[in-house]
This record gives C-alpha cells, sequence and structure tokens, in this order.
C-alpha cells in the first residue's frame, strides 16, 4: 500500500506537533480504501478506557478527507461539509485500532464518503457518512505556506 502525505502540524497526522496522534494512512487501490493505525492515548479519553467521542469524531472526519485523495492526490484537500457520526459501541483507548475509509460518489468539488473504526477482531465502534467539499479559497491561500511540508515521512 501507498503511504499518503503527512504535515507538520495537523492534531491528527502532523509529525512535528507534539500532541498529534501521527496517524498515517496508506491507499489500497485494489479495494480502493484508506487504511490507518493508531493507538489512542488515555489523555484522550472521556471517560477511563474510552476515547473521547470528540476526537473519535476527528479521526473520522481526517479520514472521510483523506479518502478522496485515493483517486485524487494528495493536494485534492477537501472539507467536512457534513459529518455524521454512529457510535455503535465505546472505542478504547491504548488499544490498537483499524480506520478505514471509502468513497460513495465523488465530483470534482465534493463527494460523500464513509469511514470506519474498528477493533483488531473487526468489531466496530464508530462509523461516519461525511459530504466532502473543495474549501474556501481563503484556506487554500493560507495552505501554500505549508505545502512543503505536506509530504510522504518515513516511518
Amino acid at each position: 500500500m501507498q503511504k499518503q502525505a503527512n504535515s507538520r502540524s495537523c492534531f491528527l497526522c502532523g509529525v512535528e506537533n507534539d500532541m498529534s496522534l501521527k496517524m498515517a494512512w496508506y491507499e489500497d487501490h485494489k479495494e480502493q480504501q484508506v487504511h490507518a493505525t493508531v493507538i489512542v492515548p488515555e489523555h484522550f479519553n472521556g471517560y477511563p478506557g474510552v476515547v473521547h467521542g470528540g476526537i473519535v469524531s476527528a479521526i473520522l472526519d481526517e479520514t472521510a478527507g483523506r479518502a478522496v485523495m485515493l483517486n485524487s492526490g494528495k493536494d485534492a484537500l477537501m472539507v467536512a461539509l457534513k459529518l455524521e457520526v454512529t457510535f455503535r459501541r465505546p472505542t478504547p483507548t491504548g488499544t490498537p485500532l483499524t480506520v478505514i475509509g471509502w468513497v460513495i460518489k465523488q465530483h470534482t468539488r465534493r463527494a460523500e464518503v464513509v469511514g470506519e473504526i474498528r477493533l483488531a477482531d473487526g468489531t466496530l465502534t464508530a462509523e461516519c457518512k461525511a459530504i466532502v467539499v473543495r474549501p474556501p479559497q481563503e484556506i487554500l491561500d493560507n495552505w501554500e505556506a505549508e505545502k512543503p511540508y505536506w509530504k510522504v515521512y518515513d516511518d
């Protein structure tokens, strides 16, 4: 699988952000999915031993945007217009989690995507349906300074 780019400061993938989960997504072109693995530390809990719902939502949000990059390239940046998260069961901290995302329907400026978080045994803990869109021009303009650091970093 081909690794996707990371940034310096992103909360989820930022390689220079001390608070980042330092996640990395990989492209599975055969299955038309993106995959990531993460262990969420206890300090991101809502209840002891349970990942805070906002963190679960953030992971799914990022996965939705990255699913679009699978066939559109690393610069096909999107932002969530709508994110509907369903929590199926508590997502545990300190446990390897598999995150998967794929596109349902894609257009130039908009896409419908799905994401899931699963335990190692395949149990679904949370899922999302999202509509992602191209960000406003002002966000893209601000992105220009970060572009040199938006790249694939070694594991």
